[in-house]
């Protein structure tokens, strides 16, 4: 995993740079023209963190989606609205389809599984 690095002689960030003459990756100094050959070839990574048991498409605005199909059939556990959009997805580690629904009360937004 890829870390801040100092400069060993006055202590400011050291920044990725190529040499292009041997093809490498440094870590180069902009005030004191310091080097350091790089250890580890990643310079940047992105760790996306996503609550595991919901789909990772769903949208918080998903209620407003007019493709959604809609049921009153249901109630909002959080606010009792009596309306909510529904679909279906693959829940993570399971073969079986889940069932999601959406409160479409706009000051709610509710989401829960059946």
């Amino acid at each position: 995993m890829s870390t801040l690095k100092f400069c060993r002689e006055c202590n400011n960030m050291l920044y990725p740079r190529e040499d292009k003459e041997t093809r490498t990756l440094l870590y180069a100094c902009q005030t004191c023209e310091h080097e350091e050959i790089a250890t580890d070839t990643c310079v940047y990574k992105r760790v996306i963190r996503k609550p595991g048991g919901e789909p990772k498409d769903v949208l918080k605005d998903a209620a407003t989606d007019p493709s959604l199909p809609r049921t009153r059939s249901v109630r909002c556990y959080n606010c009792n609205h009596p309306e909510a959009a529904f679909f279906q997805a693959p829940t993570k580690g399971e073969q079986a389809m889940t069932l999601y629904f959406i409160c479409c009360n706009p000051s709610c937004g509710h989401r829960w599984r059946d």
